[in-house]
């Protein structure tokens, strides 16, 4: 087996501890996969705890859906929107879906996270659409986020939780704790608290600036406000 391999078995097996401890995932939800050729990945296998996974559990894929290696267990039923979004966006390398309390929380309700009002997420992630609901494990999936891949980085799926991508694993994975944290942040100053202070187009196009400095490639900005600091509902 190559290092490359190696390295991205590895890594799947390291990042589904982290969602598992992190309680991102219950039971055996949850799916990762990484980018190891132009052609070909590894992803988790169906029906085993994020957190309790070996690297001999993983299942080698081409992009046609075809399995050349695998442990024990099939690949996840939702491996297709793995595909799509590796066909998608050839700069995609790693790939996490999961089931945080509050960003799946959100995508239950329909509600997308675009409010202009966390620095740190919008240079991270731009805003993050909630895509139209789907039958899990349906091509309905990847059909609803193929629109999304180039353009954006993370996605909610309405009644099922986010999903996010990056050039690598690790990019993926930190781009959806950034989803949940920002979900949290959300929800307690617009729907908690009650208001929210809306950072104008101006500050927003700071954003940018900064974001081209970091070489980010991320979703496209919220609509921020015509004034800066004005307070907002909750909704």
């Amino acid at each position: 087996m190559r290092r490359i391999d190696r390295q991205a078995r590895r890594a799947l097996v390291t990042i589904g501890k982290r969602m598992y401890a992190q309680g991102y995932v219950a039971s055996n939800d949850g799916n990762l996969s990484a980018r190891v050729r132009p052609d070909e990945i590894w992803a988790t296998p169906t029906g085993v705890s994020k957190g309790f996974m070996k690297a001999k559990d993983m299942v080698r894929m081409k992009l046609d859906g075809t399995v050349l290696s695998r442990g024990k267990l099939a690949p996840s039923s939702e491996i297709r929107m793995h595909l799509r979004i590796y066909q998608e966006n050839p700069e995609v390398t790693g790939v996490c879906h999961a089931h945080p309390l509050m960003s799946t929380s959100f995508a239950v309700a329909g509600v997308g996270l675009d409010e202009p009002i966390y620095p740190e997420a919008m240079v991270l992630l731009g805003s993050v659409p909630c895509v139209p609901y789907e039958t899990p494990g349906s091509q309905g999936v990847p059909d609803a986020v193929a629109p999304y891949v180039k353009s954006h980085c993370a996605v909610l799926l309405q009644n099922h939780g986010p999903v996010t991508w990056g050039r690598s694993l690790e990019e993926a994975w930190h781009r959806l704790e950034a989803v949940e944290h920002c979900a949290q942040i959300t929800y307690n100053a617009c729907y908690m608290m009650g208001k929210a202070s809306r950072l104008s187009r101006k500050q927003i196009d700071e954003l940018k600036a900064i974001r081209q400095t970091l070489g980010f490639h991320a979703g496209p900005f919220p609509q921020g406000a015509e004034d800066a600091g004005g307070p907002k509902d909750g909704k």
